[in-house]
């Protein structure tokens, strides 16, 4: 699984990316999460408002920042 936390380095964004590495140890996932902080690379995704979740180069979340067990849920696939 391929993840990506698109944010240029607000809270929010910064939020995102530690409950995102997070949930991915809790659910022992087999994932690479990394942080996409260029505002050229972030407008390739269709992003205009941060944050946002990419996982497996679909957009999971944009411009909003989910509670901690949503996120567990989305990246588990519920």
């Amino acid at each position: 699984m391929d993840i990506k936390v698109l944010g240029t380095g607000c809270p929010k964004c910064k939020t995102l990316e530690k409950i995102t590495r997070d949930a991915v140890e809790e659910l022992e996932l087999d994932a690479t999460v990394s942080k996409v902080d260029d505002i050229m690379d972030i407008m390739q995704y269709n992003v205009a408002k941060t944050p946002a979740l990419v996982v497996d180069g679909k957009v999971l979340i944009k411009g909003s920042l989910p509670s901690y067990e949503a996120l567990k849920k989305m990246l588990a696939g519920e």
